[in-house]
Formats: structure tokens, sequence, C-alpha cells
């Protein structure tokens, strides 16, 4: 089915947005979270959830929407594209806040875009999860081998402009929990 490979996109992000959440526990204890850990989350927020998950809805799963039938300009498309823009911006924000804090440990700013963006991210990916993907398996079951193939070349693509892989990036999630569950001992 033609959100089968955004589903396993939501699992990933969903593991990071876990780790996220224990890292915002431990710098609200003052906790010192090294760079090893700050780094991941910010190239996996950026890389795989905005440049290739985000790009694989946008550019292959909202078209076969529209060509169905679903407005892009109102109701779940927009609201999906509004997301979006919304988390690129905290993306940015939370970036810039983790620079901030490897140089100052200032962690105020950082714990503030991490519990904003977790938060979006929770919210963002119920909609999609139990709202709009079911639209799209209802509306899409026609073509679904089509949108598929469009899905798995733009990760392929995406993933290649920066570098990496799938498996680079399923491998930085395990590394990732380990990492944050090792701080929290």
């Amino acid at each position: 089915m033609s959100t089968a490979s955004l589903r396993r996109d939501h699992e990933l992000i969903e593991k990071v947005i876990k780790a996220m959440e224990t890292t915002i526990q431990l710098l609200v204890k003052g906790k010192q979270i090294p760079e090893s850990i700050l780094t991941p989350v910010i190239d996996f927020s950026k890389n795989f959830t905005d440049v290739c998950h985000h790009s694989k809805e946008e550019n292959a799963l909202f078209p076969a929407l529209e060509q169905a039938g679903m407005p892009r300009n109102m109701g779940p498309i927009a609201m999906m594209l509004i997301d979006h823009e919304r988390s690129r911006e905290i993306g940015k924000q939370m970036e810039e806040s983790a620079k901030e804090y490897i140089e100052s440990g200032n962690s105020s700013n950082l714990i503030n875009d991490m519990k904003q963006y977790t938060e979006h991210i929770t919210e963002h990916l119920w909609k999609e999860n139990n709202k709009l993907f079911l639209m799209a398996e209802a509306r899409l079951q026609y073509v679904s081998e089509k949108v598929d193939k469009q899905l798995n070349d733009i990760e392929e693509h995406k993933l290649k402009e920066t570098g990496k892989t799938r498996d680079h990036y399923e491998k930085l999630v395990e590394s990732l929990t380990q990492d944050v569950s090792k701080q929290g001992n």
C-alpha cells in the first residue's frame, strides 16, 4: 500500500522523538548532553525527517491525492504543508539552540525548542497516521504501485543528495537510542 514506506519512516521518527524526550528530561535535570548525541538528532531531523520524508509526501503522496480529487490549497494537504513548514522552522531554531548549548552550556533555548519540536512532530504524525494515510489508502488503492515506486525513488534520490542511505539513518537511530539511554544511567 502506498503509505507503507511513510509509516516505516514514522516508526524511525518516533524513536528519535522518544530519544529527544529523554534528552529534554536529562537537560532539565542539569545533565550535560554531549555533542555526539545532539549532532545526530539535528542531522536526522533536518535530513531524514524534512529532506527525505517530507519530500516523499510533498512530491509523491500529495500530488497523487490531488489527482484523486483532494485539493492542495485547503483541507488535509494544506494542513500537512503548513505542518511541514512549521517543522522546518522549529528544526532550524533547534539547530541554532543546539549550537548555542554546545558553545555555552546554556540549555534553556534548546530545551524549549526540543519540546516544541517533539510536541509538533508527535501531533503531526498522529494526524498523518490516523487521518491522512487512511484517506490515502482509500483513494489511492488503484495507483498504489505507482505511488510506492515514486516514494522509493524520492527517498533514494534525497538521501543520495545528503550522502547517506536509509541504512545509515536506521543505524543512527539505534545508536542514538542506546546513547541517550546510557546518559540517563
